[in-house]
């Protein structure tokens, strides 16, 4: 019987993951660009790809953006779930409003942040100008173009990592608690000792989410940016999506993309590795 429902299951993932990403491969050994006849060309798309200087700097782009978003989403999003954790009048409520941005579409939610972070129009520079601030071009100059993609990607993506929080935090013994509480244990002290390394596979569970997320940034940059200003918000999805789509380069785009998988693989790995440790005592 159990031969039955496998099968089906195999041959969903073959057609669906395991046939694409062999034909892809394939691809990326070609010259293929849809209108002509597609030749092989062995290694030529990798020997160019690392002389290209753009594809790098989409890389050096996702790393600034990974080194500020990913901090920066485990911490908010922890400070959250243990704020809505606990059981109090309203705070599903709360929960269900900062879930809420997580439910909206990518480009919609970027296409109001164009015109929330508009220079002249826009609803932040005016609450700055109440304060006596002149607001920055935010996403037309290099300085802030960036941290601006990071600040809308933070919104729309603590929600539901603050849900997984919870979930770990409401997963955390009480007993432990209670004991060190006896001990007379302070209250960062039972977050040292306590709450954190109980977190620990729910921590390596977002970050792995968040390295992966930041390494295929693509649809807030294409919104917001579109790349710009001078390449700053170029990402290496960005990249691939001009060369496959736009100049139908589609063997040098699919040997941009293995190269981009392997590096998600590899940030994947140190990322265990870090957080790979003593399971916490329970």
């Amino acid at each position: 019987m159990a031969y039955i429902f496998i099968t089906p299951t195999m041959l969903l993932f073959a057609v669906f993951t395991i046939i694409p990403v062999v034909m892809a491969l394939y691809l990326s050994f070609t010259n293929y660009d849809i209108l002509s006849r597609m030749d092989w060309v062995a290694l030529d798309n990798y020997k160019r790809l690392f002389k290209d200087s753009l594809y790098w700097t989409t890389f050096v782009n996702v790393i600034y953006y990974s080194v500020i978003f990913i901090p920066l989403n485990i911490l908010l999003s922890l400070g959250l779930a243990m704020l809505m954790n606990y059981k109090r009048f309203g705070v599903r409520l709360f929960r269900t409003f900062n879930y809420l941005p997580t439910l909206t579409s990518a480009v919609a939610a970027a296409t109001v942040w164009i015109w929330l972070l508009h220079p002249e129009y826009g609803l932040v520079n005016g609450l700055l100008s109440e304060f006596g601030i002149t607001g920055p071009a935010w996403l037309a100059q290099t300085e802030t173009a960036m941290p601006s993609i990071i600040m809308v990607t933070l919104w729309q993506s603590i929600g539901s990592n603050m849900v997984i929080y919870i979930a770990g935090l409401q997963g955390v013994p009480d007993y432990l608690y209670e004991s060190a509480k006896l001990d007379g244990a302070s209250a960062f002290a039972r977050f040292r000792y306590i709450t954190w390394p109980q977190l620990r596979p729910t921590t390596f569970l977002i970050s792995t989410l968040a390295i992966i997320s930041a390494l295929q940034l693509f649809d807030q940059a294409f919104v917001l940016t579109q790349g710009g200003p001078g390449n700053v918000t170029k990402t290496p999805v960005y990249l691939i999506y001009q060369q496959g789509f736009k100049q139908l380069q589609m063997g040098y785009a699919s040997a941009q993309a293995f190269v981009l998988a392997v590096a998600i693989l590899i940030f994947s790995l140190i990322n265990m590795r870090i957080n790979k440790a003593e399971e916490p005592v329970v």
